[in-house]
């Protein structure tokens, strides 16, 4: 586990979502972020319901000091297609009734903190990303001093759950996606690869014992696990952002390898696809680090301690 006494500075750019939900809870609950800000973005469900939920969490954790701006509406050159495992309002056995307080303002935002901060902010993409791609493609030179960016997204060696080769998160905006991986900073992949080994059930998040949020976890995750098999087969939560999150937490935890990497923007069948070059090619650059594979015990274990801290 990681000990500093630094926290890292960190823009969490999410589209809750129940894991994206989870996500935030960790980051929080871990005490280990200086959280700049909370972006919203449509994903999962609407631009006014993932920017609604993520208020609803920050209500939740007594955390309503961390700022929340909302940003794009739909992807960057398509329209946008919506999760099915979050239901209608994205947080699916909760359905949050709080004002979303829409502000327009997430790219702006990025933009600013980055600037304020150079070399210190690490980007931590949970959806889309369509704010991500618009900053860079608005301030280029600022956003070259992003610290990292971390992204969970794609299916590396694995089929995708949106189409049979893409993840959902790059399949909602591929160009996007193409954007960023193109941009010059240091960039590291949680793909499906890491994430379907890392599998929740209800007993699991029974071992939750913080009163203020175990009764609104169990109301939500069991439609969440519902959906999930409903949707794939897998009776189980499956901890896609929360995972992102715990990468940052607990390197040591993890797999990895640098490929390089390249979004499928254009294909009838595989349009999202994260390909990486799998040859021995002598002059190919790697320019993306892959979480490969997240140690399930560590993750369990540290999940459920954070939570109940």
């Amino acid at each position: 586990m990681k000990n500093t006494l630094t926290k890292q500075k960190i823009i969490i750019d999410t589209d809750p979502g129940h894991d994206d939900a989870l996500a935030i809870m960790l980051a929080v609950k871990s005490n280990l972020f200086e959280i700049k800000a909370i972006t919203t973005m449509a994903g999962n469900s609407t631009i006014e319901n993932t920017t609604r939920n993520a208020r609803y969490i920050l209500q939740l954790l007594n955390r309503e000091d961390i700022p929340i701006y909302s940003g794009a509406s739909k992807p960057l050159n398509r329209e946008l297609i919506k999760a099915v495992v979050h239901g209608k309002s994205g947080l699916d056995g909760i359905d949050p009734t709080n004002e979303a307080n829409i502000t327009n303002n997430a790219v702006e935002k990025i933009i600013e903190i980055v600037k304020d901060n150079p070399h210190q902010i690490t980007l931590v993409t949970l959806g889309p990303l369509t704010n991500i791609a618009q900053a860079i493609l608005q301030a280029p030179e600022t956003m070259k001093n992003v610290k990292e960016i971390i992204t969970m997204g794609g299916a590396i060696k694995v089929p995708g759950n949106k189409n049979r080769v893409a993840e959902f998160n790059i399949f909602v905006d591929p160009e996007a996606a193409d954007v960023m991986v193109r941009f010059p900073v240091k960039k590291t992949f949680v793909p499906l690869d890491a994430c379907n080994h890392v599998q929740l059930s209800l007993e699991d998040f029974e071992k939750i014992e913080n009163e203020n949020l175990r009764g609104p976890i169990i109301k939500m995750i069991k439609p969440y696990i519902n959906n999930i098999e409903k949707d794939i087969g897998i009776k189980a939560a499956l901890m896609y952002d929360p995972l992102t999150v715990y990468f940052l937490i607990n390197p040591n935890s993890s797999i990895k390898k640098d490929y390089n990497l390249v979004i499928e923007t254009k294909g009838e069948h595989t349009s999202g696809m994260t390909v990486v070059e799998l040859r021995k090619v002598n002059d190919c650059i790697s320019n993306v680090t892959v979480v490969e594979r997240i140690n399930e015990k560590e993750f369990k274990k540290d999940f459920i301690s954070f939570l109940n801290s």
